[in-house]
C-alpha cells in the first residue's frame, strides 16, 4: 500500500497515510538508555553503560514491542509493552506505544487512558501529542486533535513538524475547515516539498476550495514522477483538468486510469462522467 495516498476524506484513507509513518511513530515509543551528560563538580560522566539492568530490560522489551507492532502482531506487542511497564512503571514511551496498540485493537477506552497517562508522565513529548492528536481526529474529536497537534508543534526542538502539520491539515479538512487546512498544508509543504502525501492533500483541499490552477500545480508535482503516480493522483488530476476546461487533458488522464487501473472505482467514475461523486 502506498504511504502517501490521499488522506482528506474517509478515515481509511487517513490510515493509509499513517501506515507510511509507522517507523517515525515507533521511534518516539522506544525507550533508550540515558544520554551522556557533562560531568559536574569533578564527578564521573554519565554514559549509556550506566544503564541499569531494569532499564536495559525495559529497553529491550520496548524494542521488541515496536518490531511486533510494525509487523502487525498487536497481541504480542502488547505483551512486550506490559513487561516493559512492569520493569519501569513510569515509562511514558511505554504508555504511548500501548495507546497505539490499543487503538489498532479497537479498544478506545484503554487507548485513551494510555495516551493520557503518557502525557501525565511526559507532558512535552511531541510523539505522544502527535499520536493522541491523530487518535482524536480518527474519532472526530477535531477540536481536541487540533489542540494536541498545536502542542506537539510548540515543543522546542520537535523534529517531526511536517508530519504533524500534514495530519493536522487532514483533520482540519475533514472537519470542514478548508481555509485553515490549506494554510496548515502549505506550511507542511514549505517544510517538506518532496513529500507526495503533502502535495496530494494540499491539491485535494485546493480543488475542494475551487482553486483549480493551484491544485493542478501540486498534483502535477506528483504525477510528473512515474514512481509516485497512482490511481488517486490520476483521478484528482483528471477532475482538475475538467474543471479548468481542458477536456483533452482530462481524457488523456482518464485513458491512463483505464489502462493502469481498469477495475478501480475511479476508472468506473470516469466512464460514467461522475467527476463530482
Amino acid at each position: 500500500m502506498s504511504c502517501w495516498d490521499t488522506a482528506v476524506g474517509a478515515s481509511g484513507q487517513v490510515r493509509r497515510v499513517l501506515a507510511g509513518m509507522a517507523a517515525a511513530l515507533l521511534m518516539g515509543a522506544i525507550y533508550v538508555a540515558p544520554a551522556p551528560v557533562a560531568a559536574q563538580d569533578g564527578r564521573e560522566r554519565t554514559t549509556a553503560s550506566d544503564e541499569s539492568d531494569v532499564q536495559r530490560r525495559a529497553r529491550i522489551r520496548m524494542e521488541l514491542a515496536a518490531n511486533y507492532y510494525a509487523q502487525g502482531q498487536m497481541t504480542t506487542a502488547l505483551d512486550e509493552v506490559k513487561q516493559a511497564l512492569q520493569a519501569v512503571p513510569d515509562l511514558a514511551e511505554g504508555y504511548n506505544l500501548r495507546g497505539l496498540i490499543y487503538a489498532v485493537l479497537g479498544d478506545d477506552k484503554l487507548a485513551d487512558e494510555s495516551f493520557r497517562r503518557a502525557l501525565q508522565l511526559k507532558p512535552q513529548d511531541g510523539d505522544t501529542l502527535h499520536n493522541y492528536g491523530f487518535f482524536n481526529c480518527e474519532r472526530r474529536r477535531y477540536a481536541e486533535a487540533d489542540d494536541l497537534f498545536n502542542r506537539a508543534l510548540a515543543v522546542p526542538g520537535y523534529r517531526s513538524a511536517s508530519r504533524s502539520l500534514l495530519l493536522q491539515g487532514v483533520c482540519q479538512a475533514r472537519s470542514g475547515n478548508l481555509e485553515q487546512a490549506e494554510k496548515t498544508l502549505v506550511k507542511a509543504y514549505e517544510m517538506d516539498a518532496g513529500n507526495p502525501a503533502i502535495a496530494m492533500n494540499l491539491a485535494e483541499v485546493l480543488y475542494r476550495r475551487g482553486d483549480y490552477e493551484r491544485a493542478r500545480f501540486y498534483v502535477r508535482r506528483v504525477n510528473n514522477q512515474a514512481e509516485l503516480k497512482n490511481v488517486e493522483s490520476l483521478w484528482l488530476a483528471a477532475r482538475v483538468e475538467r474543471k479548468l476546461g481542458n477536456d483533452s487533458g482530462a481524457r488523456e488522464l482518464g485513458t491512463q486510469l483505464r489502462e493502469r487501473y481498469p477495475t478501480s472505482r475511479e476508472a468506473a467514475a470516469f466512464e460514467r462522467g461522475a467527476f463530482d461523486d
